[in-house]
């Protein structure tokens, strides 16, 4: 079996950052489908309804989760779980709708522990139905309750590839798993299907883009991560790419700085002009015609790590791989779907965005159009990017790993921050440059990168 090359999974679930590093998950290919594993293969996108009276839907759906539970095998508990039941607990799940929105655990940790709430499998049903973006991706109860064992299987996929205990999850883990993993893969599997029905029988299907306009430190490559695993194991073979493997080379970035002087929106990579747009024309394109077997291509990436911290595209031998035929091609950035602003806007958020803000007339072609599908992750405040960013680099520091120090981070943020204040509201209100609302998921979150009830 190829290898796969795509993001690794966190050694360590509940330190777990937005940003995993590249490595290879083939073990989990190779390895994670074992007896309990159902089959996810040749399955997953073959389930058919088992209720046929929508009156006993609800019901159905508990025995059913009842049964499944009880032939699940127990020896994926670790020593602090309860076997084969799920956790019994009595607090309760918060969902904000305005400016008082609760945290589920420290922001800097992606599945942060907290008591479950769920407390009996019976309830499972109501926990998924409860889910704020249940509506959002076109689900009802009865859809839910149709579909229970997919559920179950993704969710189970899901806590292997996360290194999570399924039986003994804590409420954020569940947040994460039924209200927002999975209603998004199942809405991008919606959008497959929509993309495809659109050619006929004997014509090569390209792949469809996804697009993921989301800020940094909100856990879009996360999210990224956990929707290319299911779409491998549902039988999709899918590519992953981020604006940030577009950037400049050091020798370019070194000459944009040059080219603005006293510009900090400029002196490091980052904001737009900083990017090399041809590239990603050429990237995108040559994705978009791996429809058929034996068709190949290398996707380029980015070292951040290169001349101190400045970065450096990465050398090309080590550039991993794709080969068609692709079924969708998910395509990540904290910037993507942003359009130029009058100048008097760019001008009161800063004067060195005006810059940016003419760089930015470019980026429609190079990246937006190429998108069909979007999911944009929405934050209230933009500052809590920097609260994201200090609290995983005080994780890094605890774990004995070099962060930088509260100055830097500041340092850092403050030059995002402009144009996440310039170019969001435009962003929500009329959604990314070239944008079909039909087409397009908007996932508001609080602090703890938890999705809530919002337009």
């Amino acid at each position: 079996m190829a290898v796969l090359t795509v993001l690794s999974p966190p050694t360590n679930p509940l330190l777990l950052t937005s940003s995993p590093s590249s490595h290879s998950v083939s073990y989990y290919f190779n390895n994670n489908c074992g007896a309990n594993c159902c089959n996810l293969h040749t399955s997953i996108s073959k389930w058919t309804p088992f209720f046929t009276d929508s009156n006993q839907k609800p019901e159905r759906a508990k025995s059913k989760l009842q049964s499944m539970q009880s032939q699940m095998v127990p020896g994926f508990s670790n020593s602090s779980g309860n076997g084969c039941s799920w956790i019994k607990d009595n607090s309760s799940i918060h969902y904000s709708t305005g400016d008082h929105g609760k945290s589920e655990g420290p922001l800097h940790s992606v599945f942060p522990t907290r008591p479950v709430s769920v407390s009996s499998v019976e309830n499972l049903y109501e926990f998924i139905c409860a889910g704020p973006l249940l509506d959002k991706v076109g689900l009802n109860s009865d859809k839910v309750a149709e579909s229970i064992d997919k559920w179950l299987l993704c969710s189970s996929h899901l806590c292997r590839l996360f290194q999570l205990n399924e039986m003994d999850l804590s409420e954020a883990q569940k947040i994460r798993i039924f209200h927002y993993y999975i209603p998004v893969f199942l809405w991008c599997e919606q959008e497959i299907a929509d993309h495809s029905s659109k050619f006929k029988d004997e014509e090569d299907i390209p792949p469809l883009v996804i697009g993921f306009s989301a800020p940094q430190g909100c856990g879009k490559t996360t999210l990224v991560f956990a929707l290319d695993f299911l779409f491998r194991f549902s039988g999709r073979n899918t590519a992953t790419i981020s604006i940030d493997d577009f950037y400049l080379t050091a020798e370019d970035q070194a000459k944009l700085r040059q080219e603005n002087p006293g510009n900090a929106l400029l002196e490091l990579r980052g904001n737009a002009g900083s990017h090399d747009l041809p590239l990603s024309v050429e990237t995108l394109t040559a994705l978009s015609k791996l429809t058929k077997e034996g068709t190949k291509l290398k996707l380029p990436r980015y070292n951040k790590s290169a001349f101190g911290g400045r970065g450096d595209r990465a050398d090309p031998s080590t550039w991993p791989e794709v080969e068609g035929p692709l079924t969708a091609i998910l395509f990540e950035g904290w910037m993507l779907g942003f359009k130029p602003v009058p100048i008097e806007v760019v001008k009161a958020v800063d004067p060195q965005l005006e810059i940016v803000n003419k760089n930015l007339e470019t980026y429609f072609d190079a990246w937006d159009k190429f998108i069909k599908s979007w999911i944009v992750i929405k934050i209230k405040d933009p500052s809590y990017v920097y609260q994201w960013r200090l609290q995983a680099e005080i994780a890094m520091r605890a774990d004995g790993k070099p962060g930088m120090s509260d100055e830097e981070v500041m340092d850092f943020v403050s030059r995002y921050l402009p144009a996440y204040e310039a170019y969001l509201p435009t962003l929500y209100a009329e959604g990314p440059s070239g944008s079909d609302p039909n087409h397009l998921l908007v996932v508001p979150i609080d602090e703890g990168r938890n999705p809530i009830l919002g337009n």
